[in-house]
């Protein structure tokens, strides 16, 4: 039994103009280096007789256009986030109560391989159900360091300067991604703040030694796309972030995350695998889409 915490904060908060100097402590820059194709790890990568040199470089510009990133403010930093009282409707269902009358429905997957024993998870698992009458708690988040890039590219490209225009399409989609980190590390110990003793340490960050989770749809555990637009929706991310989902779900611009927070302290990222025509069949009833709709949806994890 978890102890539920309500978050210090319920609804939904804006973030604008984040400065992007808080953000770069929170870079992991193996990701940068495979960008890069520079296999390794960071720092160690610097010794490496083949790849040292090379890694470098790359690494003292980036740290140059970083400080430019700064100094001309070539990108903007924004995000939002809504903190819900929540609860588990039916098996794979989460219900968010969004304010005092209206709700709305997430829709889950669950694993449906044998796993030897073992339990066949749905994230919807790790939300107290409705039934015990009791609210549970879930966030939801989007955000990007995105804004203001076309034009810059735009530049580097009239000037022939590919490098550098590589270099900052890497270097915003890392800072996304470190916004992300930042921002769920500010959820944990301040905002929701089911974990206020933790401590800062960007390499126990990096391996996701904490409680709580934030997948995004498209990850193994909610591998439907489309749930996003519920997302952008509920966060109104048009207008309060600046971005926009493409008809594919893809977010625009394109160095931006989005996703769920999840506080249970037994609850760890999973794949749900492959699924049957029946879960198939259930997810198209709930989603209110035909069972064509889904299939194309769901088309890498059906097993039939």
């Amino acid at each position: 039994k978890s102890k539920i915490i309500k978050p210090k904060k319920l609804g939904i908060t804006i973030l604008e103009d984040f400065p992007i100097i808080e953000i770069i402590p929170f870079i992991d820059w193996n990701f940068f280096f495979h960008a890069w194709r520079l296999k390794g790890s960071y720092p160690k990568i610097f010794d490496d007789s083949d790849k040292g040199k090379e890694a470098r470089k790359v690494f003292d510009d980036a740290k140059k256009m970083l400080d430019d990133i700064i100094r001309y403010k070539m990108l903007k930093a924004n995000a939002v986030f809504g903190l819900f009282a929540a609860n588990r409707v039916g098996d794979e269902s989460i219900e968010l109560q969004l304010n005092h009358s209206q709700t709305t429905a997430l829709e889950f997957l669950r694993n449906q391989e044998d796993r030897k024993g073992k339990p066949n998870y749905s994230l919807a698992d790790f939300v107290a159900p409705k039934t015990k009458n009791k609210s549970d708690y879930l966030g939801v988040f989007a955000l990007t360091t995105g804004l203001g890039i076309e034009k810059h590219i735009a530049k580097f490209e009239a000037k022939n300067d590919d490098y550098s225009a590589i270099m900052l399409k890497i270097l915003a989609d890392r800072l996304a991604e470190a916004f992300a980190e930042l921002l769920h590390y500010k959820i944990r110990t301040d905002y929701w703040g089911y974990s206020t003793e933790e401590v800062f340490d960007i390499d126990a960050l990096l391996k996701e030694r904490y409680r709580g989770i934030r997948p995004a749809p498209g990850y193994p555990a909610c591998p439907e796309h489309s749930e996003k637009r519920k997302i952008f929706d509920i966060l109104n991310c048009e207008k309060n972030i600046g971005t926009r989902l493409t008809e594919s779900y893809a977010i625009y611009p394109t160095a931006a995350v989005s996703g769920y927070y999840f506080a249970h302290p037994d609850i760890k990222y999973f794949a749900v695998g492959k699924i049957s025509k029946d879960q198939v069949l259930d997810y198209a009833k709930r989603k209110n889409l035909s069972q064509d709709d889904v299939e194309r949806l769901l088309n890498m994890n059906l097993n039939y």
